[in-house]
């Protein structure tokens, strides 16, 4: 009778969040007037003309014309009907090709005759889409410990923000002091949701934010070992401020969200190992620390590292595809992100020895 009503109560969970995505999009669909800017919805498409470009690394690309009919859906101009021209690549670099039924972000010209240019696709029905099936999951897995998540993930957005303000009205003068004290409330906000207010929730801070601190004060002893050499900050792209300081908060952040997972990981399990065998000393209790975190360690590197490592691999391709070395390519865009991956290597490894540390230390196993 139990596995019938969970089975049947697991259905509707599921109901609930196809339907929940569903409204989603459908709201999304139809929010035009919620808009300020103009939106154009396509509803036909004349191709055009198709040009064969090359250059002289033999890189080949065709340029296609293209004609969207399409209706204004909000504003002042709400019904009207207009023609837009649109050229397009194959590769797709700098342009989009553009399809019937999609949403498009214009912008309006009235002289010498009402006329438009497209600025943008219209992206938010699909955003919003895996937004609701995300929180939807949350809630199916998680129950209502998936409020604590969403949660946290509102408040740390909102705390970025507010650093990135105070970032932005400095200048970039107190970069470093301001993403650190972001870092440990992102910290602290976090475990005090998922972790609740308990020892467990402590140790693990303590852990995170040792393991943090002083893998990045290896990395400064290290930068000034070196001199920074092989380190090409001007690959960080539309940079208005000093890039060191920035790098170094981009890592600050990086280094943290992995480490905190590792730390939570360890430390969950080792008060749960003590709680079940209270005789455990703590040598013992350090040395499965230790277990736990060399099976997890290596999964945990790689991720990181490919996190760091694909968001650099289109643009080294386009360098090589337009005749510069590998080594050129790989210090102009993929340098900064294996630097990052190794720091977070650093940091990784770090916190399995700090997290076993101080379990083996402060857990006595009355921990909730």
């Amino acid at each position: 009778m139990i596995s019938k009503l969970t089975s049947r109560m697991t259905w509707l969970q599921v109901l609930a969040v196809v339907f929940f995505c569903l409204a989603a999009v459908l709201i999304t669909a139809h929010n035009d007037r919620l808009y300020s800017e103009p939106i154009l919805q396509v509803t036909k498409v004349t191709s055009g003309k198709v040009t064969k470009m090359s250059d002289e690394f033999h890189n080949v690309d065709h340029y296609h014309q293209q004609v969207l009919t399409g209706r204004i859906t909000n504003g002042k101009y709400a019904g009207r009907q207009l023609k837009i021209q649109n050229a397009y690549s194959d590769s797709g670099a700098m342009d989009h090709q553009y399809r019937v039924h999609q949403k498009l972000f214009i912008s309006l010209h009235t002289k010498p005759k009402l006329h438009a240019t497209v600025k943008d696709l219209k992206r938010d029905t699909p955003i919003v889409f895996l937004l609701a099936l995300a929180v939807g999951l949350m809630f199916i897995i998680l129950k209502l410990k998936g409020v604590t998540v969403i949660a946290s993930i509102v408040i740390n957005t909102l705390l970025f923000w507010v650093a990135v303000k105070l970032d932005h009205y400095n200048n970039g003068a107190a970069v470093i002091p301001i993403f650190s004290v972001l870092a440990i409330i992102f910290c602290f906000i976090t475990l005090l949701l998922v972790m609740g207010w308990n020892r467990k929730m402590f140790v693990t801070l303590a852990a995170v934010v040792s393991a943090t601190a002083v893998t990045l004060l290896l990395t400064l002893l290290v930068f000034g070992a070196t001199h920074e050499k092989g380190m090409y900050y001007e690959s960080m792209q539309y940079v208005t401020q000093l890039p060191k300081p920035l790098f170094l908060a981009e890592v600050l952040i990086g280094v943290l969200g992995a480490v905190m997972d590792e730390a939570t990981d360890i430390i969950a399990s080792l008060a749960t190992l003590k709680q079940e065998r209270p005789q455990i000393g703590k040598m013992q209790l350090f040395n499965s620390g230790r277990q736990i975190g060399k099976s997890i360690m290596g999964p945990l590197i790689n991720v990181l590292f490919f996190i760091f490592m694909a968001e650099t691999i289109p643009m080294t391709l386009l360098y090589l595809k337009n005749g510069n070395t590998w080594k050129y390519s790989f210090s102009m865009n993929m340098s900064l992100g294996v630097t990052s991956s190794l720091i977070s290597a650093i940091g990784i490894v770090l916190t399995v020895v700090l997290s076993s540390l101080f379990a083996g230390l402060w857990i006595k196993g009355d921990e909730n």
